[in-house]
């Protein structure tokens, strides 16, 4: 028997959720066309609420997470792959419900592996992770519907994590002049280095008078973090502008009028990267490894292995994380 080591997320008797890294075996995995050997996974915030007990992503435990795997195919009951191909593995139900990422090895069908994108390593590869395609995506639907460089700025929420930092640095690179929002004022020298020519506070962005519009200023946003800062997002939208919505970890209560929509013609795009199909993911991968590749992304990373995730996903409950982290599964 093939044994590896995961980082096993169980309940205790206080209904506290304990970390540790312990011994697995392959033959306790789920059943699936592609066993593949991980090598680098990331930590997204979907992981980071597994990781702490949340039902509402993981049905049962013992678990462990890991929404996004890169590594080389073992063994493969699919036409598609071989053993040593580079490969994905990110989304649908990896790391929620089945084991994820953050395993040595994992067991998936074959409809959810795509090849590593031409032109990224595996480690690259898991640099952008999730975070990176949800972010790509939200561009791509920006530009679709009809944003321009030349139309204005473009606001980001939640600038500083995972999503928000490379929306950054997608947009900067796509030639739009970004306006970075983040709570965190002594990260503005980051976000500027990622491509914003402007940072501002995030009470900036927030509208507590309850007013149903304001002042139009940004020709598009890229909303990481719903809540009031979402319907200021929507108010605050010139005409015809057009506003993304990717994340909840503000609120996932959204109040608001239909001002925005009848007045201003502004248009909400919901953002879902957990169930997107093959076609949509190999087009964006294939852009995140070309025309959006962002220089200097490694500044951004920190990279740890499976025991030092518990303090990194600690960190990113409590909003103090920024950028992107890479688990070395061999570290």
């Amino acid at each position: 028997m093939t044994k590896f080591k995961a980082l096993v997320v169980s309940e205790t008797a206080e209904k506290r959720y304990a970390h540790e890294v312990l011994e697995r075996s392959v033959e306790d995995l789920p059943a699936g066309e592609v066993l593949i050997r991980v090598r680098y996974s990331s930590l997204n915030y979907k992981d980071a609420l597994s990781a702490s007990g949340n039902r509402g992503v993981t049905r049962r435990y013992p678990h462990t997470p890991g929404i996004d795997a890169a590594g080389e195919v073992a063994a493969s009951d699919s036409d598609r792959f071989r053993p040593g191909d580079k490969v994905l593995c990110c989304c649908y139900n990896l790391g929620m419900n089945l084991p994820g990422g953050y395993g040595q090895y994992i067991r998936v069908p074959a409809a959810w592996v795509m090849s590593c994108p031409e032109g990224l390593s595996l480690r690259e590869a898991m640099m952008y992770g999730t975070g990176g395609f949800t972010a790509a995506l939200s561009v791509e639907k920006l530009i679709g519907h009809g944003v321009k460089p030349e139309d204005g700025k473009v606001l980001v929420t939640g600038a500083t994590g995972g999503v928000g930092s490379l929306s950054v640095a997608i947009l900067a690179k796509a030639g739009f002049q970004v306006v970075a929002a983040s709570g965190k004022s002594d990260q503005a020298d980051f976000l500027r280095r990622l491509g914003a020519a402007e940072v501002v506070d995030r009470e900036a962005v927030t509208d507590r008078k309850g007013l149903a519009l304001l002042k139009g200023k940004w020709a598009g946003v890229v909303d990481t973090v719903g809540g009031e800062i979402l319907a200021t997002a929507l108010k605050s939208v010139k005409y015809g502008g057009v506003v993304t919505c990717c994340g909840n970890v503000a609120s996932p209560e959204l109040a608001t009028t239909v001002y925005p929509f009848i007045l201003r013609g502004v248009s909400l795009v919901g953002i879902e990267a957990a169930e997107c199909d093959m076609a949509t993911r190999e087009r964006v991968w294939a852009k995140l490894a070309g025309v959006w590749r962002i220089d200097g992304i490694a500044d951004m990373v920190t990279e740890v292995g499976l025991a030092g995730l518990s303090v990194q996903i600690e960190s990113m409950l409590a909003g103090r994380h920024r950028g992107r982290i890479v688990v070395n599964l061999d570290s």
